[in-house]
C-alpha cells in the first residue's frame, strides 16, 4: 500500500510538471529567478531584494509569504511558495507584464513536495537552519535534505549563496554544480561584513570594504541585509559608480516588511515591536534585539505562543527562551488550530522553575493577552508580540477568525 501511495505520489508530480511545463511554456527560463530559503530571513531577504529591483527600474516579481507581487500588483498569498500549478501561472504571468527579476521564498514543505520542480533557478540562497518543522520532516536531517534540493538543481552557470556562520552554511554548498559563494560575519567569506554599529537608529554595516546603512535593526537583520547587498552583486545590479550610489540610497530608506520586526511608539512612550518569530531560534534573536535597544530601567515585556497540530516538541523549549530572557513573559495562544489552547500553553510552561514561572502571565484569550501586556507596560519599556507578525487572522477549530496584532496594539493606544 506504501509503495502504491508513493508510485501514485510520483505520477501526480509529473503529470502537474509536464502540465506546468506544457501550458505555462516554462516562463522561468525567460526570467532571472532567485530562490531563498532557510528557516528564517525568507521574507525579509526576499522583499528587499524585489524592492530594490524594483527601485533600480526592472520590472519584478515577489512570491513569499506575505503576498505575491507583480510589479506593483499584490495578489494575496495562501503558502509561502504556492503549488507548481499556481506557482506557474503567477510565472507565465510575470512574464507576460514583462518581469526580469522574480524571488521566491521557497519552503521545505514546497522543495519536499517538488512544488518547484523545473523552475530554472538563476541562483539560491540558504540564509540559516534552525528548530522547525520537524513534526512535518520528522528529524533534522530530512529537514536539511529538503532545503539542499534548491541547490542540487542549479546548474553550473547558476549561482549559490550560503551563510557560512551558519553550522549548515557549508555543507549545503558540497557535492553541487553551481558556482558557489558564501557571506558571513564570523567566517572568512566572500562577502565579509563588518558591523560598525548597531543601535535603535539602525545597522551601518563594512562589506568587503563598502558602506551600507540600514533602519533595520538587530543582529538577524544584520545577516538578511549581508545576503541582499551579496545577490546584488551576483546579479550586477551594482557594477556602476551610479548604481552603487543608488543601491547605498535605498538600504537607508527600506523598511521592514509587514511583521518581520515592525514598530512603533505608543503615546505612552511604550514602544510596540510586531514580529513573525515562531521557532525557538527566530525568538531568541527578536528578544535579544528588543533587549538591545531597550533603555535603562525599562522593561521587556514578550507576548507569544505556540501554534497548534503543529511540531509540539519545540513549546517548551520557546517557554523557556521566553521566560529566561523577558522580564515579563505573556503566554497565548498563537494558531491553535484543532488543539486546546490551553493545553499548549502548559506544555509551554514545562520544566520550567519557580523563578522562571514567576514572570510568567498566562491567557489562553490573545486579545486578553495583548491587552494585559500594556497593563503592565510603562514609558520606556518594551512590548514584543511574537508568532503571528504580518497574519490578519488567528485560526481555532478550522476557521479563521480575522486578528491582527499590529491593529490589536493600534486600538488600545488609539492609534
Amino acid at each position: 500500500m506504501k509503495n502504491f501511495l508513493k508510485n501514485l505520489k510520483i505520477k501526480r508530480r509529473i503529470i502537474t510538471l509536464f502540465y506546468s511545463l506544457y501550458i505555462f511554456r516554462n516562463p522561468s527560463s525567460k526570467m532571472k529567478v532567485i530562490g531563498v530559503t532557510g528557516t528564517n530571513g525568507k521574507t525579509t531577504t526576499t522583499t528587499l531584494l524585489y524592492e530594490i529591483s524594483k527601485a533600480l527600474g526592472y520590472k519584478t516579481g515577489l512570491i513569499g509569504t506575505v503576498e505575491n507581487r507583480i510589479g506593483e500588483e499584490k495578489i494575496p498569498s495562501t503558502h509561502t511558495t504556492p503549488d507548481t500549478r499556481q506557482l506557474y501561472r503567477l510565472l507565465r504571468k510575470m512574464l507576460k507584464e514583462g518581469c526580469e527579476y522574480v524571488f521566491i521564498e521557497t519552503s521545505s514543505h514546497a522543495l519536499h513536495q517538488g512544488r518547484t520542480a523545473g523552475v530554472n533557478f538563476t541562483g539560491g540562497v540558504f540564509t540559516n537552519l534552525t528548530h522547525d518543522h520537524l513534526d512535518y520532516h520528522k528529524d533534522f536531517e530530512r529537514y536539511f535534505s529538503a532545503k539542499k534540493k534548491l541547490f542540487r538543481k542549479l546548474q553550473k552557470d547558476k549561482f549559490a549563496l550560503s551563510n557560512i556562520d551558519d553550522g549548515n552554511g557549508k555543507k549545503i554548498l558540497a557535492g553541487i554544480k553551481a558556482r558557489r559563494f558564501t557571506y558571513g560575519f564570523e567566517k572568512p567569506a566572500d562577502f565579509f561584513g563588518k558591523i560598525i554599529s548597531m543601535d535603535f537608529s539602525g545597522i551601518e554595516l563594512d562589506i568587503n570594504g563598502e558602506r551600507i546603512k540600514s533602519k533595520l535593526l538587530g543582529r538577524f537583520n544584520a545577516y538578511n541585509l549581508l545576503a541582499v547587498f551579496s545577490v546584488c552583486k551576483l546579479l550586477g545590479f551594482s557594477n556602476s559608480q551610479k548604481n552603487k550610489e543608488r543601491i547605498s540610497l535605498i538600504f537607508e530608506k527600506i523598511t521592514p516588511p509587514a511583521g518581520r520586526f515592525e514598530y512603533f511608539l505608543s503615546p505612552s512612550g511604550v514602544l510596540v515591536i510586531i514580529d513573525y518569530a515562531h521557532t525557538p531560534d527566530a525568538l531568541e534573536k527578536v528578544i535579544q534585539t528588543a533587549r538591545g535597544i531597550l533603555g535603562k530601567g525599562g522593561k521587556l515585556i514578550t507576548v507569544f505562543g505556540c501554534g497548534g497540530d503543529r511540531d509540539p516538541t519545540k513549546r517548551p523549549t520557546m517557554g523557556r527562551i521566553g521566560a529566561e530572557f523577558s522580564d515579563v513573559a505573556v503566554f497565548t495562544s498563537d494558531n491553535p488550530r484543532s488543539e486546546n489552547p490551553g493545553k499548549i500553553i502548559e506544555e509551554m510552561k514545562t520544566g520550567l522553575s519557580e523563578e522562571l514561572l514567576s514572570k510568567v502571565m498566562t491567557f489562553s484569550n490573545r486579545r486578553e493577552a495583548i491587552k494585559n501586556s500594556v497593563n503592565v507596560a510603562k514609558k520606556g519599556d518594551i512590548i514584543l508580540c511574537a508568532g503571528k507578525g504580518h497574519e490578519d487572522y488567528q485560526e481555532v477549530k478550522g476557521v479563521k477568525n480575522h486578528f491582527d496584532d499590529k491593529e490589536e496594539y493600534k486600538m488600545i493606544y488609539g492609534l
